[in-house]
C-alpha cells in the first residue's frame, strides 16, 4: 500500500536526520550510535542507510526497537551475532543497524530459476544461520521472500511465499523452534534496485532474514538499563 510505504519512508528519513548528528563521531560503535539515535528519535533506533532492504524488513527493526540504554544493550548482542554470521556465511550480505540484523541472500544462491527447492549449498547456508539462531535464543526471526517483476503479480507473490517457507522449514529441521520464525512473501512489491535492468532484477530476487529481540531479551535489556 502506498500509504504504508510513505509512512515508513517518512519515518526512516526522520530517523536518518537524527543519526546525522552521530555520524561525525568516528569513535562511536554502532551500538553507541544506536543508543544515542534512540534517545534523539523518540526511543526508536536507526534506519537502514541506503536501499539495502525492503520496507518490511526495515519496519520490523524500527517497530521492535526500544531505544535508549536498553537499545544499546540489545545492539551489543546484535553486533556480536552479526559478526559471527558474516564469518560463517560468506555468501550472505549482513546488514547490521539499530537493534536488528538483516541477513540477505540472493535467490540465485538459494534456489534454481523458478524453483522453491533449496539447493545443496543453500542448505549449508541456512544450516549455518540456524546454528546462529539457536545460539541466540532470545530473538524473533522473520523470513521475507522477494522476486523481480517478470511474470504476473500473483505468480511472483506465490513464489516468494514458497521460498520464504522453504527457508523456514529447513531452519526448523535444524532445530530452530517453529514459533520463533514467521514467513512472508512480498512478490515484486518491494524492489531494492531497478527492475528495468538485468542487474537490478537479480538484486531484487532475494530472501531477507530479519533478526530482532523478543520480549524476554527486551526485559533483560530494561533490567540492565536500570
Amino acid at each position: 500500500m502506498i500509504t504504508s510505504r510513505f509512512k515508513i519512508a517518512t519515518f526512516s528519513i526522520a530517523l536518518s536526520i537524527a543519526a546525522m548528528g552521530f555520524q561525525g563521531c568516528d569513535s562511536l560503535t554502532k551500538t553507541q550510535k544506536g543508543a544515542g539515535i534512540g534517545a534523539a528519535a523518540g526511543g526508536v533506533l536507526g534506519a537502514i542507510i541506503g536501499k539495502k532492504a525492503g520496507n518490511t524488513a526495515v519496519g520490523a527493526i524500527i517497530g521492535g526497537a526500544v531505544g535508549g540504554t536498553a537499545g544499546g544493550f540489545i545492539g551489543k548482542r546484535m553486533d556480536k551475532q552479526a559478526a559471527e554470521i558474516q564469518n560463517t556465511i560468506p555468501n550472505a550480505e549482513v546488514v547490521r543497524e539499530g537493534e536488528g540484523i538483516i541477513v540477505k541472500f540472493d535467490s540465485g544462491i538459494l534456489f534454481d530459476f523458478d524453483s522453491a527447492n533449496l539447493k545443496a549449498q543453500a542448505k549449508d547456508n541456512v544450516k549455518s544461520l540456524a546454528n546462529s539462531i539457536n545460539e541466540y535464543p532470545n530473538t524473533e526471526i522473520r523470513v521475507i521472500g522477494h522476486t523481480d517483476n517478470k511474470g504476473t503479480e500473483s505468480y511472483n507473490l506465490s513464489l516468494s511465499e514458497k521460498r520464504a517457507a522453504a527457508v523456514k522449514a529447513y531452519a526448523v529441521a535444524q532445530g530452530v523452534p517453529s514459533f520463533r520464525l514467521t514467513t512472508l512473501g512480498k512478490g515484486f512489491s518491494e524492489p531494492i534496485a531497478d527492475n528495468a535492468t538485468d542487474a537490478g532484477r537479480a538484486a531484487n530476487r532475494r530472501v531477507e532474514v530479519v533478526i530482532t529481540a523478543n520480549d524476554q531479551l527486551k526485559k533483560e535489556a530494561a533490567a540492565q538499563a536500570n
